[in-house]
């Protein structure tokens, strides 16, 4: 007889996890014990030898589908004299190392019963089980009992409470267990604040007023979506009125894979992507029937299904695809409570439908898109997060890194992993920031973690970093600023488990410099702890500053001012329909005297104005807007490259800008342009020697070209690197910011 003790660190709680260990040791008659800790699984079991052998085996290879383990402790021990296998309670330590599920989509399971007019559960929106069902977004504390989440106000009904406590049930302590007797319930209100209906006639309600046209927000797992009729093209327009935003592209939610097919074309990858666990919204062709206005201008829309049992049932009984986009005002958090939204979503929405299970924090929808033939997430976030990622080396010390500003992120690293929060957005005004604040308080809460080290970008203007130096001042922690596009080559070695060297190509729209210039096509020799500034893009002037990254034909006239100088303006005049004399003239001016001027790299500000130049966008009312529209003109067919020379460090452009000004057919030149970038890195990865090439940076989203990048490198021992886990935008720098402090 021998007694074995084994500490589980992981996703370990919430996955069913401890029925697991319990039937396995009740089935080979092992005596002794499991429970949740606040650092994970502790369980101890004894008997002979080949049985406790058996169970070690069985334990690693039978685990619960969703359970991920990246640490187990095995002590043999003298035998105590266990009397029975049992369950205790939860104990709850200082040591915190659990690993927080994120919400997981509805399973077939709970599906089945939904639909199953025998079944208790039968329509009711709060459906789930140890399988599925919410968990980051409701989990207040640790160790993940109910005690410890937004469910304890839902005492369990008699029914409720014997699948709970039954090891045999695959309810068996899936916290937010509830039914219609005992657990949340939805209510359906006026635009005005009025409570119109409750429970099924609210569902009825409010799939009648999207037959109507109408506009409905609807309380989900981490906020509220504005939904409507996504064939409607008068309710889209009405949406985005009302929204205050004129063209950037609404996700529109299917009812399944079918009803997908009938309006868009995804790839086989894709609909893999569209049915995993984590269900986020993905970037596919578009086909007919969608209304105009939800993606004016693009070839895409970002198209998922439904992951909670309210959206299944909304979409089960109305009988097209929806508009679901975020519940809030343009450049504002996403709406999360029920006060909040009857005071903030009745100017947008007719209808507003509540639920009275809280949500403990915002979580976004997460994107991805098939970039360069693999999925690259452009935002993280519900789905994927809290799930760390494991560092090629181990932190010198404890890392709270707070990101940027655009597509913030933050992340809080600890030994050999990072934890990287849900999406928070662009933090330009005062409601961003304190959403901000309150999700960095909340992670440093939930995962009783102490930062010994800030890391912030070096931009002197980003809310982030001065948050950072507050904090950082306040709480007497040191803070470490380090460059913008370093962090974004930083993210790819770490995510790719990368040691030494490599050339980095950190291409997007800005980044604060070492030079105090604005980079932006950078080629940079990294390693953890340093970098050099190999060769970068010619850099060009910003006419306006600011004004030009939302206005792209100062971008087309600079890059003409520095090509021809003031005869550009002539050649400006020819080219740019709707851009007056006055108006060139005027830049020209502002351009010669350099005023409000600044010098940039950015090959992000370079789609901006080959937009221009070709006349596709002028002016932009979302960031990345014109060059999206530039990637959609590409043809993979074309293999034109413009010429371009490189003397000094500098890659000068111009003689592309000339060829391209030469051209006639928009769909060459653009497939050209995008061509000689990819042509751009080939060159200097031959100049350089290095064989191991990191592509980062917003810029790096566009899979047409980093595809052309992986064939201008193939076959020549050169491995290219990119991301397939965290965004390659500002969303993915807090991870670079981290992988800064490894020791290796």
């Amino acid at each position: 007889m021998i007694r074995l003790r084994v500490k589980l660190k992981g996703v370990v709680q919430g996955v069913g996890f401890r029925p697991f260990v319990y039937n396995l040791a009740r089935g080979l008659d092992l005596k002794g014990f499991v429970r949740n800790t606040s650092s994970g699984l502790t369980l101890e079991v004894e008997g002979p030898k080949d049985k406790i052998e058996k169970f070690l085996l069985l334990l690693n290879k039978e685990k619960p589908p969703l359970a991920y383990v990246y640490s187990q402790q095995v002590e043999f021990l003298e035998p105590v004299g266990y009397k029975d296998f049992l369950i205790l309670e939860s104990e709850k330590t200082e040591e915190r190392d659990v690993l927080i599920l994120p919400d997981i989509a509805t399973c077939e399971d709970c599906l089945r019963e939904l639909f199953d007019p025998e079944d208790r559960r039968y329509m009711y929106p709060f459906i789930n089980c140890t399988n599925c069902g919410p968990r980051f977004t409701i989990v207040e504390d640790l160790p993940y009992d109910r005690e410890n989440t937004t469910m304890k106000v839902f005492p369990m009904c008699s029914e409720c409470r014997r699948e709970y406590e039954d090891p045999k049930d695959r309810r068996f302590h899936a916290q937010p267990i509830a039914c219609p007797k005992c657990g949340p319930w939805i209510t359906l209100f006026s635009s005005g604040g009025k409570l119109l209906s409750e429970r099924e006639k609210a569902l009825e309600d409010t799939v009648r007023a999207l037959e109507e046209g109408k506009i409905v927000a609807v309380k989900g797992i981490g906020g509220f979506h504005l939904l409507c009729d996504a064939t409607n093209e008068e309710s889209v327009k009405l949406l985005r009125i009302r929204k205050k935003r004129s063209e950037k592209p609404f996700a529109v939610m299917f009812r399944d894979i079918k009803q997908l097919k009938e309006f868009a074309k995804p790839t086989e990858l894709e609909e893999a992507l569209l049915l995993s666990l984590e269900r986020p919204i993905v970037l596919i062709e578009k086909g007919k029937g969608i209304a105009e206005s939800v993606a004016p201008s693009l070839k895409r829309i970002g198209a998922f299904l439904p992951y909670s049992p309210l959206h299944h049932l909304i979409l089960h009984f109305f009988p097209k695809p929806v508009v679901a986009t975020s519940g809030n005002l343009s450049e504002e958090p996403i709406v999360k409570d029920n006060g909040e939204a009857l005071e903030k979503l009745s100017d947008l929405a007719d209808y507003i439908l509540l639920h009275n299970r809280d949500i403990k924090r915002r979580c976004d929808d997460s994107v991805v898109k098939v970039v360069g033939g693999v999925p690259t997430p452009i935002r993280r976030s519900r789905g994927y997060t809290p799930l760390p990622l494991f560092l090629p080396g181990r932190l010198r010390k404890k890392v709270l890194a707070v990101g940027g500003m655009l597509k913030n992120t933050f992340a809080i690293g600890v030994g050999d992993k990072v934890f990287l929060s849900q999406h928070v957005g662009d933090v330009e005004n005062l409601s961003t920031l304190e959403v901000f604040e309150e999700n960095v308080k909340d992670f440093l809460h939930l995962f009783k973690f102490h930062p010994e080290v800030i890391v912030c970008d070096l931009h002197p203007r980003y809310e982030t970093s001065r948050w950072a130096e507050k904090f950082s001042e306040k709480e007497g922690i040191p803070l470490i600023k380090i460059q913008h596009h370093y962090a974004h080559i930083l993210s790819c070695m770490a995510e790719n488990n990368l040691k030494g060297e490599v050339l980095g190509v950190a291409w997007d729209g800005t980044g604060y410099g070492t030079d105090g210039t604005i980079w932006g096509g950078e080629f940079l020799l990294c390693r953890y702890g340093s970098f050099e500034r190999l060769y970068y893009l010619k850099t060009f002037k910003l006419v306006g500053g600011e004004k030009a990254v939302k206005e792209p034909f100062r971008v087309a006239l600079s890059l003409l001012f520095e090509a021809f100088g003031e005869e550009g303006i002539e050649v400006a005049l020819k080219r740019l329909n709707g851009v007056n004399e006055k108006k060139v003239e005027g830049i020209y001016r502002l351009w010669k005297g350099s005023l409000n001027s600044p010098q940039t790299s950015s090959v992000g500000r370079c789609f901006d104005g080959i937009a221009s130049l070709l006349n596709l966008k002028h002016k932009v009312s979302y960031e990345g807007q014109a060059a999206m529209m530039v990637e959609d003109l590409c043809d993979p067919a074309e293999e034109g490259v413009y010429p371009f020379e490189i003397r000094e460090g500098k890659i000068d452009w111009r003689p592309a800008l000339l060829a391209l000004l030469e051209e006639k057919d928009k769909v060459k030149a653009a497939s050209r342009f995008v061509n000689t970038l990819a042509c751009m890195v080939s060159e200097v990865v031959k100049l350089t020697g290095l064989e191991r090439v990191c592509l980062s940076g917003g810029v790096m989203q566009n899979d047409y070209l980093v595809s052309r990048v992986k064939e201008f490198l193939k076959g020549d021992k050169i491995k290219v690197y990119t991301h397939q886990r965290i965004p390659p935008n500002d969303g993915g720098l807090a991870l670079g910011q981290v992988a800064h402090l490894l020791e290796i």
